[in-house]
């Protein structure tokens, strides 16, 4: 079977997803509705000329196909941000600046989208108690302080 990617395995990660998975059936255990406490959240570039990022879009075949894609150096792309959980979906949001125009994302806009933006929605729903989950890129770890 052929895939585009490689996922490296390193010696910790074995131990550090049963920590994760013993950590999340003691707090199933406490609370039975946990799961649906999980809100998650991911944002995607999406280019207006028809190309398909790799980290958005994957290839499995019985062989590689061999397609090579042209594009130019850099084509206009809409970034649109989402969050979902059990009570439903926050988003989308896309990152435009104050003419209006597609921009990418960065720390600060990533703030004033938290800020601005999904507090503001979150609020609009009945949440007792959430965990926020982000992918942890360094877009995220950009801003200076914690959000809050």
């Amino acid at each position: 079977m052929y895939s585009q990617f490689d996922l490296a395995i390193h010696q910790n990660d074995h131990q550090a997803r049963r920590r994760f998975v013993e950590w999340a059936q003691n707090e199933i255990a406490v609370l039975p509705d946990f799961h649906k406490r999980i809100l998650f959240s991911d944002e995607a570039h999406f280019w207006l000329n028809g190309y398909v990022n790799k980290q958005n879009c994957r290839i499995w075949s019985e062989a590689n196909p061999q397609v090579y894609v042209e594009t130019p150096l850099h084509p206009e792309k809409l970034t649109v941000w989402c969050a979902l959980w059990a009570g439903g979906i926050i988003g989308p949001y896309f990152f435009k600046n104050d003419e209006g125009h597609n921009v990418t994302n960065n720390g600060y806009r990533y703030r004033a989208m938290i800020t601005n933006f999904f507090i503001p929605e979150l609020n609009n729903h009945e949440v007792q108690e959430l965990w926020f989950q982000q992918d942890g890129a360094t877009l995220a770890q950009l801003v200076p302080q914690s959000i809050y």
